[in-house]
């Protein structure tokens, strides 16, 4: 074991209560201040600073100062998606009120996993845009054909600024609510942005969830044929 990662550091970092809440709260991918996440953390501010240093010296955050402040966002995607795979695992959380049955359902409804689109929506499009002929699953990644590349620029994704990023393009992100692969990488990335852009999606009051606005159904069902209604409530939410 002397030559396998350290994930007992990792481990160590993720598995204080505080720390992990910090985590989760950053998953969509923006900057926060400190005090906001000593708030969701339920921590003094000088706690917050605490956890924040380990996470930011184990490389899990980085931080911008901007004048007196300091805001903190995820490391990487690659943070985020190590997070998620780690959700798919885990035991489900103990719902005990109908607040947090809806948060749930709006979890798994549609949410942000960094900087894509996950939940019932994100693999929903995904699956569609397999079954289209736009994308290939070839396993660790997705190959965009021809037909995809002129149907994702004809949707308003320029592709070739997609490519130049310095990370990977297109691949599957196992999705912890659906048990199934939703976009991710400088599409997935591309993609959430022309969502949220053209006013198709829109962020809630929660941290990470997103919701389908009227729009985005109305665009989707006529540009791509794809009818995404709310998975039926009387779902178990708390299946695997």
């Amino acid at each position: 074991m002397d030559a396998y990662p350290d994930i007992l550091t990792i481990g160590k970092l993720i598995g204080d209560p505080a720390r992990a809440a910090m985590l989760v709260a950053l998953l969509d991918g923006r900057m926060r201040p400190a005090s906001e996440l000593a708030w969701i953390a339920r921590v003094s501010r000088q706690a917050a600073s605490a956890h924040l240093s380990k996470l930011e010296k184990g490389g899990l955050v980085e931080v911008t100062s901007e004048g007196r402040y300091r805001y903190y966002r995820l490391k990487n995607a690659e943070v985020g998606q190590a997070l998620e795979t780690l959700a798919r695992i885990a035991p489900p959380a103990t719902i005990r009120s109908l607040r947090a049955s809806e948060e749930l359902t709006a979890l798994r409804f549609a949410r942000i996993c960094y900087d894509h689109l996950a939940g019932y929506v994100g693999v929903h499009l995904t699956q569609a845009f397999l079954a289209n002929g736009w994308l290939v699953d070839q396993g660790q990644n997705y190959d965009i054909t021809e037909a995809g590349h002129k149907g994702f620029e004809d949707l308003g994704i320029p592709m070739e600024k997609a490519r130049r990023t310095r990370r990977a393009f297109a691949y599957p992100c196992r999705d912890w609510s659906e048990n199934q692969p939703h976009l991710a990488g400088a599409m997935g990335a591309a993609l959430f942005k022309l969502l949220f852009d053209r006013g198709w999606v829109d962020r809630t009051y929660a941290h990470r969830t997103v919701q389908l606005t009227n729009k985005g159904r109305y665009e989707l069902s006529q540009q791509l044929g794809i009818n995404l209604d709310s998975p039926d409530r009387e779902r178990d939410l708390f299946s695997p």
